[in-house]
């Protein structure tokens, strides 16, 4: 497996192009902003990567779309750069076999509204079932979920199950390539 070639079970983030990317953009600044001034260095980094997925071997990843999660064909994304979260070799098999089981699951782009209500410690009610409900699942949330349900835990900060944006993800993949 060489540096831009993906193995079973890894993590893939690419940016996504027009006004859909905008939007996620938006989501993941709402979701991340805080009352202290923000760099543009951090702003900058929020561009990259907007839409998370898991390969789950033959040239195919698992991701979720509006539509709901999907099998699709890894050279869709052919044209753009790939940041990768390498998969550890013992749960390789089983985040992809888990990625597998999430297709056909539902997407909710106003999970990027929630997981922005719960960053502001706004109360409302049902907030985390909705959050962490398996029916709804945006790129990252199922990729992290692909991740549990195959043994290998992507967070250990005591976040709320499916508290995840793409670039919690990014943040991941930067520690491990340093």
């Amino acid at each position: 497996m060489s540096a831009t070639e993906p193995g079973l079970g890894d993590i893939g983030l690419v940016d996504i192009l027009g006004d859909v990317g905008w939007l996620i953009q938006l989501g993941q600044f709402l979701n991340k902003i805080t009352w202290r001034v923000w760099t543009w260095r951090k702003l900058w980094r929020l561009a990259r990567s907007e839409h998370a997925f898991v390969y789950v071997g033959g040239g195919q990843i698992v991701e979720a779309e509006p539509g709901g999660a999907r099998l699709a064909n890894l050279s869709e994304y052919d044209d753009r750069p790939i940041i990768w979260l390498r998969c550890p070799d013992q749960y390789r098999q089983g985040v992809a076999d888990a990625a597998r089981t999430l297709i056909g699951i539902g997407y909710s782009a106003a999970m990027y509204f929630a997981l922005a209500l719960h960053r502001f410690h706004i109360p409302a009610p049902g907030l985390r079932r909705f959050i962490q409900s398996s029916g709804r699942l945006i790129c990252s949330a199922l990729a992290d979920r692909a991740a549990e349900l195959g043994g290998w835990q992507l967070f250990d900060d005591g976040r709320w199950n499916g508290y995840v944006d793409p670039e919690d993800i990014a943040e991941l993949a930067a520690h491990q390539a340093a």
